[in-house]
């Protein structure tokens, strides 16, 4: 499954969305809510390098198909968005996929 670059995108773009999602929804609430600004720490770390991670991942993906700026700039727009990376997958990258299996 990890064996090409969209593979490795997509799984990291699973990661950096769900990251940021929790940090969102549930880290930040416990800092400001419940005053617990760990769960910040920890999260927020995570959210960090997998946002680095996808950004990365992107370069190899973009050169295999030829992406124009316009595609990076869709690519760094779905980073900063929660739920962004879900919705880039399924546009871009799935349907890249599918023509991969037939």
């Amino acid at each position: 499954m990890l064996n090409s670059a969209v593979s490795r995108f997509r799984i990291i773009g699973l990661l950096e969305g769900v990251s940021y999602l929790l940090l969102l929804g549930v880290a930040m609430p416990l800092k400001y809510l419940a005053g617990e600004p760990m769960a910040v720490r920890y999260v927020g770390m995570a959210h960090g390098i997998f946002f680095i991670l996808y950004l990365l991942a992107a370069v190899p993906v973009a050169l295999q198909f030829c992406w124009g700026w316009r595609t990076l700039a869709l690519v760094v727009l779905a980073s900063l968005l929660p739920g962004g990376p879900f919705v880039f997958d399924a546009k871009v990258l799935r349907p890249l996929t599918e023509k991969d299996r037939s």
